[in-house]
């Protein structure tokens, strides 16, 4: 039971980190899985491969740098946002361990896909917002707080996954705590 529980902790954790960048967490689990440092669902083990892993760095380092590139950032934002809940369906089922399917399943697509996409949602506003008010100027220090992010989102979630439950529910409140201050008007 503790360690399905460390499994829905270290899932969501690293689904919350596919908000921030979408190869990052995926690196971080294929790394963590190759090195035995948590166990990857028997259908998953391949993403702990030698190949995975270089493919996977690939991807994140042009993933990283391509949010530095102006104007492409908002574009690769509309493509990110489906490929976050994907991805963050994946990193949650990759993670899950001795359930049966069918909950496997409700909890990936619940809980890791709609926490990927709803923290991917919020950063592309927030992009999008940057753009429309600093004319993209300030887009590069949002691209670097959202790699940071992903990095230590992804570090705690592996190493300290019950932490990584309570840092995705702060990212949430803080997510609420903003949206109400620019958008909720005092009746």
């Amino acid at each position: 039971m503790q360690e399905t529980i460390l499994s829905i902790c270290l899932g969501v954790g690293l689904a919350a980190s596919v908000g921030f960048r979408v190869f990052l967490p995926l690196l971080a689990v294929s790394l963590a899985g190759h090195y035995g440092m948590i166990p990857l669902n028997e259908s998953w083990e391949w993403v702990g491969s030698s190949l995975a892993i270089w493919v996977l760095a690939i991807a994140t380092v042009i993933e990283i740098f391509a949010y530095y590139i102006p104007w492409f950032d908002n574009l690769l934002d509309t493509i990110a946002i489906p490929l976050a809940a994907i991805a963050g369906t994946a990193v949650m089922v990759s993670t899950l361990a001795d359930l049966s399917p069918v909950i496997t399943w409700a909890l990936a697509i619940i809980a890791g896909g709609g926490t990927a996409a709803s923290v991917k949602s919020t950063m592309g506003a927030s992009r999008l917002t940057s753009t429309a008010t600093t004319g993209g100027i300030a887009n590069p220090v949002i691209a670097t707080a959202e790699t940071g992010a992903a990095t230590i989102m992804s570090a705690v979630s592996v190493f300290l996954a019950p932490l990584a439950i309570i840092l995705v529910i702060l990212i949430f409140a803080i997510f609420r705590k903003v949206y109400k201050k620019l958008f909720v008007r005092p009746s």
